[in-house]
């Protein structure tokens, strides 16, 4: 029975988490030099890389980390694939994410362009960019040939539900089944 009402419990969070998402417009300028490629990122099947370029805010000496989207990898590792940038000032709506996504990772922290994972405090030590303490998922569209189809925040939601649904079954077959076996007993 706790295993059901603990599987509930996951199922409620990650719905909760999508109410409480922060919707966030900016005005800047992308900083090409410091793109970061996200190594061994599937979607639809391919292999890619999720693409992460600083903003320097408008009218501020602040940077932010925006997670632009999805390309795909090259006929082979060794070409990274060329991503278009906008130049100029330009507007980025997105949601508002603590962190980026962490992958376990054999060995020290990766520096350059391609990466497993990548933390905005280390970032911001090795680039000397002054970076809020957070990520925008970008959902704006830009003509930059990005894939943005990103998972939803609740995504695994249902999941939960079923899970919960099976230890809950599990749980009243188990009590019918102590209490046929001690009707049984007291017949005998």
């Amino acid at each position: 029975m706790a295993l059901g009402l603990w599987q509930a419990g996951r199922a409620a969070e990650k719905r909760a988490a999508q109410t409480q998402l922060e919707h966030i417009s900016v005005r800047g300028e992308f900083l090409p030099q410091h793109t970061v490629l996200l190594d061994n990122k599937l979607r639809r099947g391919r292999a890619g890389y999720e693409v992460v370029t600083p903003l320097k805010l408008a009218g501020s000496a602040m940077h932010v980390l925006v997670k632009r989207g999805w390309i795909a990898a090259g006929a082979t590792r060794n070409e990274l694939p060329e991503v278009k940038t906008s130049r100029g000032e330009i507007a980025v709506e997105g949601i508002v994410r603590e962190h980026l996504p962490r992958v376990l990772q054999a060995g020290p922290a990766q520096r350059g362009k391609l990466r497993q994972n990548l933390a905005v405090e280390d970032f911001a030590v090795e680039t000397g960019l002054a970076l809020l303490p957070f990520v925008i998922e970008q959902h704006s569209r830009a003509d930059d040939g990005l894939l943005r189809e990103w998972p939803r925040v609740d995504a695994g939601a249902e999941k939960n539900e079923m899970y919960s649904l099976q230890w809950y079954s599990l749980a009243a077959l188990a009590v019918a089944l102590a209490l046929a076996l001690s009707f049984r007993k007291i017949e005998k």
